[in-house]
């Protein structure tokens, strides 16, 4: 992924001018040794400049850690720690900041080596919230040496998204298509997160692309392609116009990002994209996709959005799917029924035309767009990379601004499950607990859209708290509930 940070965590310790500054001298050690003995040494900076006690030390540990490069903040209560200067710590901080502390070591030593860490995440927490200031706490902040590296692990991928939306442009080409009003969505919202947007004409992207004719970097990109495509390669004339629609694509990016280091695009495929281009876009999207610059379909920026969290929390390939069909009765009892722990309302078919990356697919060809196709020449429809989504876990999720700028989420873990979908596009049979009534008291309800982001992977954990620090309240964060916990608009009798 080169469309996204490295997250550098400064840890600084913090101590209670009252207690033993050796508590958290000593454990602060510890818990460096333990992250470095289980995960990469490059995601964490050990602040040794001092122990922060006031508020002159809070500002000589702010100037360390960021002369090192760090974008996100660890305050380490390695005993009570001094509720003015930690919070400060994290007020100045220009990044992420988390609050993990020390639990007790020993029955042996609770006179003088008890550091009350316990009592202090509660000061700490407090004076956060009179402050107005943002922090992640873990679920249980307290813990080991061992304990804490986790904790800090698991920050890692949260950091990274939150970095990354403070540094994110969206490039958009549209408008939407007519009769698409279900992606649409006021943009404030994306000021607010901090996200800039560049909108522009699918007129200047097709001039651009023009000029991108007879590209003497076209044959390379070509070459890219067949290796990619393989056996699937079953439209081989269709390659050098999407060779050079890439190339316009990733040289409109590097002109256009500007100030900003990280780049998504929300991208329009019809009505008139394939007759005036030749061709659908939708490989070319999955490619960019790959590269880690995701690329939505039908000028979906909340979907864009959506898609460049995902990237940035799993550090890996999302996709941008419909939540598009039921799963025929026959096939539910043929390849699920009492082979998979889901009943017929758990399943659905997520499809999208052709965007998904040929990695998350579990074959995949080069063909035409079948439902464009019924309207226009084959010829002009090619361009989708067909095949069934590869078995395994994913979260399906989306973020969206509603019509009065509420900025409202969903999250729901669930797998593909490897059924063939005897279907067309890129295509998969999905299941997710509960699905029935999450489709209709969270989706329906919630006014969502029928997009919805994938990533290949359970980061349910992770996505509720990037969705928390960036503001979203939590009553507006959607989740498929288990069975006998109704949501609010679920008839209690029915």
């Amino acid at each position: 992924m080169n469309n996204l940070p490295k997250v550098k965590i400064g840890i600084v310790a913090v101590s209670r001018d009252c207690f033993p500054e050796s508590l958290s001298v000593n454990r602060r050690k510890a818990l460096v040794e333990a992250y470095k003995a289980k995960y990469d040494a490059e995601d964490i900076y050990e602040c040794p400049i001092c122990i922060v006690e006031s508020e002159i030390h809070m500002v000589q540990a702010l100037e360390d850690i960021k002369k090192e490069g760090c974008n996100a903040l660890c305050v380490y209560l390695g005993n009570f720690g001094p509720e003015i200067a930690e919070t400060l710590l994290a007020k100045h901080f220009d990044g992420p900041a988390m609050f993990v502390a020390a639990s007790e070591e020993s029955q042996n030593d609770l006179i003088g080596g008890r550091g009350d860490a316990y009592c202090g995440m509660l000061n700490a927490s407090y004076n956060l919230k009179l402050r107005n200031i943002k922090a992640y706490i873990p679920e249980y902040p307290v813990g080991t040496a061992a304990e804490c590296a986790d904790m800090i692990n698991e920050f890692v991928p949260i950091a990274r998204a939150i970095v990354a939306l403070k540094d994110l442009k969206i490039i958009s080409f549209g408008p939407r298509p007519l009769n698409f009003l279900a992606c649409n969505a006021p943009i404030k919202q994306l000021y607010n997160l901090g996200v800039e947007i560049e909108e522009n004409s699918e007129l200047d992207l097709f001039e651009a692309f023009n000029k991108h004719a007879g590209d003497e970097r076209i044959p390379a990109k070509i070459k890219e392609m067949e290796e990619e495509l393989g056996a699937g390669n079953q439209k081989p004339e269709i390659l050098s116009k999407l060779a050079q629609y890439e190339l316009t694509l990733l040289d409109w990016v590097e002109a256009h990002k500007g100030y900003r280091k990280y780049v998504a695009i929300a991208g329009k495929c019809w009505p008139a994209f394939q007759t005036q281009f030749g061709f659908v876009p939708c490989y070319v999207n999955s490619r960019l996709t790959g590269m880690g610059i995701p690329v939505s379909c039908e000028v979906d920026i909340y979907g864009c959005l959506s898609e460049f969290i995902g990237t940035a929390i799993s550090n890996d390939i999302v996709t941008l799917l419909d939540i598009n069909n039921t799963v025929p009765d026959d096939m539910y009892e043929e390849s699920i029924k009492g082979k998979f722990d889901y009943t017929h309302q758990d399943t659905f078919m997520g499809f999208h035309c052709g965007n998904t990356n040929s990695k998350k697919l579990a074959f995949c060809s080069m063909k035409n767009q079948m439902i464009m196709a019924r309207a226009l020449p084959e010829e002009v429809t090619n361009g989708t990379l067909e095949g069934d989504i590869a078995p395994g876990e994913i979260t399906f999720y989306r973020l969206q601004s509603t019509a009065d700028n509420k900025l409202r989420a969903y999250i729901a873990q669930g797998e593909v499950l490897p059924v063939a979908t005897r279907s067309f596009g890129g295509i998969g049979v999905f299941a997710i607990p509960e699905m029935g009534r999450f489709y209709r008291h969270v989706l329906i309800e919630g006014n969502y859209p029928h997009h919805g982001a994938v990533m290949f992977g359970h980061y349910g954990k992770a996505l509720f708290e990037v969705l928390k620090y960036i503001g979203v309240e939590l009553d507006e964060i959607g989740f498929n509930q288990p069975k006998g916990m109704l949501y609010k608009s679920e008839n209690p009798f029915a």
